[in-house]
């Protein structure tokens, strides 16, 4: 399975459509909680030069948001990403 990274807050409809997407597939993710964790809202700055959640990274590939992941879901590509070894 690939190794799954998802930078998220509470409250964040992104984030529980991005999760709820993962969770469809079965695959298993380490979520990161930027809201109070201003560590590791900047590390999650660095890796995706960008300040929204949620940032999901794919084997250390940064995929982008919730947008991008459902995109990739639409064009048939989330799934080959996801059988991927991490």
């Amino acid at each position: 399975m690939a190794k799954i990274e998802i930078y998220t807050s509470p409250f964040c409809g992104y984030c529980a459509r991005a999760k709820a997407l993962l969770d469809s597939k079965g695959a298993s993710y380490d979520e990161m909680d930027v809201m109070m964790d201003d560590k590791k809202r900047s590390e999650m700055r660095e890796r995706s030069k960008r300040t929204t959640v949620p940032q999901i990274f794919i084997n250390g590939q940064h995929i982008g948001g919730s947008d991008e992941l459902a995109a990739l879901e639409s064009q048939g590509k989330l799934d080959p990403l996801l059988a991927q070894p991490g």
